[in-house]
């Protein structure tokens, strides 16, 4: 509303009743219109309040930061908290990490904004969380103007709406890829490495497998992944194997709603009981999470690993470049990641947007990028020009001060596969059901597929059967 008025001065006794009428009506209309932002909006949040923002503190509250204690998000937080503070503007950020996994994460904030109980102006949500938040009322629809534009990937953008409303802004995205030992493969002779199909990887297996004497002795399985029923990844591989199964997937239509078949899903069935074979896949994936599996993969007891782009380089740190590869995860993979939103009760929306706008622009997502993220914005993969404003985002270093970052980057600073490899896959990435209804489909879903690992598990045809009447019921919606 800082907005500079001029007039012209008109001669003394030459103002009229009806111009100060007009004055003044002038005056109320551009006050109104700095408020509001006109007919076009200033891309102030839906429900904003019409006077500005009080001075003080903007809350974010997050998920763990993959990039560690004091992580790029605590660095980009600062960088601005230093520019609010060079504009004397009175706003200062703090991020607020919630323990536990992502299902006690979720449930933290949804107790918090129901109950009121915690002040959050900002929440980092889950792509999956989005519709539940937003049909719930907590956080607020947003304006596009500002926040969302072409440079973000059209699939990573999607995440972010509702009912046809932006209720999120991506902040850093997702999408599972297959690593794999390089070394292994040629210990095992083999000088042409195609893992562009299922079926392609899972001759390599059969290839390791029969040079075993040849391989380190760490070496007892193809690949593994995460199937822990308990953990959310296991619906991600569900849903991986279901979408390479079956053109035109979806298990929900736009409002949410199942549209599911029994056929689609013995489909899906099949695949993942292919793709989770006992002759290829570590016995201990049943059981693993995230970490888990990175264990697993990094010690050498695989030979594969179905993991998010975080891993390129966590896995660096203790592998030779020459020994890892990275390529796309054959058939669909999953898209995650994160969105930032503005809650309802936020008594400070219009500055936690501001957050969210620089969190989120270009520059922003380089950062993201350079430091292990994969970006929301292309811009981030393709334009040298567009650089990250900090001097070495989330860089681990030795007690002295040394770096100990071994991530492989291109000539211009980025992760060596971002572009090639990681872009590509992001573009056509698949999403997992899009409904407020989410945390009862995973429960039901897990639930269901668990009985895939059992020993006497249930054909296809029974096991499509009853996961389609278990998801007909957990998501009807009036």
């Amino acid at each position: 509303m800082n907005r500079t008025h001029t007039s012209r001065r008109r001669p003394p006794g030459r103002t009229t009743t009806a111009s100060l009428l007009l004055a003044l009506l002038a005056l109320l209309t551009t006050v109104l219109g700095a408020c509001t932002g006109g007919p076009e909006g200033n891309g102030q949040p839906t429900g904003a309040p019409s006077t500005p923002d009080p001075p003080g503190e903007i809350v974010m509250a997050s998920g763990r930061d993959v990039t560690g204690k004091g992580g790029i998000r605590q660095q980009l937080i600062e960088e601005w908290n230093r520019q609010q503070q060079g504009k004397k503007s009175g706003y200062h950020a703090r991020l607020v990490e919630l323990p536990g996994t992502a299902d006690r994460q979720r449930s933290q904030l949804l107790g918090a904004l129901q109950s009121g109980s915690a002040e959050y102006d900002v929440v980092n949500l889950d792509v999956t969380w989005v519709p539940e938040f937003a049909e719930a009322g907590l956080v607020r629809d947003l304006p596009e103007k500002g926040l969302l534009d072409e440079d973000v990937i059209p699939a990573v953008a999607a995440t972010a709406r509702w009912d046809d409303k932006l209720y999120a802004v991506p902040f850093n995205s997702d999408v599972g890829l297959l690593y794999y030992r390089r070394d292994y493969l040629q210990a095992a002779g083999v000088t042409t490495t195609d893992v562009g199909t299922w079926p392609a990887v899972q001759g390599l297996i059969t290839t390791l497998n029969d040079a075993r004497t040849k391989l380190p002795a760490a070496y007892r399985k193809g690949w593994t992944t995460q199937l822990d029923p308990s953990y959310e990844g296991f619906t991600v591989n569900g849903i991986e194997a279901f979408a390479s199964a079956t053109d035109d997937f979806a298990l929900t239509d736009n409002t949410g709603r199942y549209v599911g078949t029994v056929a689609q899903l013995e489909a899906g069935l099949t695949e993942l009981r292919t793709r989770t074979h006992t002759s290829y896949t570590l016995g201990e994936a049943t059981q693993s999470d995230e970490g888990d599996s990175l264990t697993d993969f990094a010690a050498g007891r695989t030979a594969f690993l179905r993991h998010w782009p975080y891993a390129y380089r966590t896995l660096h740190q203790s592998l030779p470049a020459e020994h890892l590869g990275v390529a796309p995860l054959p058939g669909k993979a999953v898209l995650g990641g994160q969105n930032l939103a503005v809650t309802k009760t936020s008594k400070r929306a219009n500055a936690a947007r501001d957050l969210i706008e620089f969190l989120t622009g270009q520059r922003s997502e380089r950062c993201l990028l350079d430091a292990g993220f994969a970006a929301t914005r292309q811009s981030a993969y393709e334009l040298d020009s567009v650089t990250c404003p900090l001097k070495q985002p989330s860089t681990p270093t030795t007690p002295s001060a040394e770096t100990t970052d071994r991530m492989p980057r291109d000539p211009a600073g980025r992760p060596a596969y971002a572009r090639t490899t990681l872009l590509p896959a992001l573009k056509t990435a698949t999403h997992r059901p899009r409904t407020p209804l989410y945390g009862t489909f995973t429960q039901t879903f897990t639930a269901e597929l668990s009985a895939l690992f059992t020993p006497t598990p249930p054909s296809n045809t029974t096991l499509a059967t009853s996961l389609h009447k278990s998801l007909s019921r957990s998501l009807r919606r009036p």
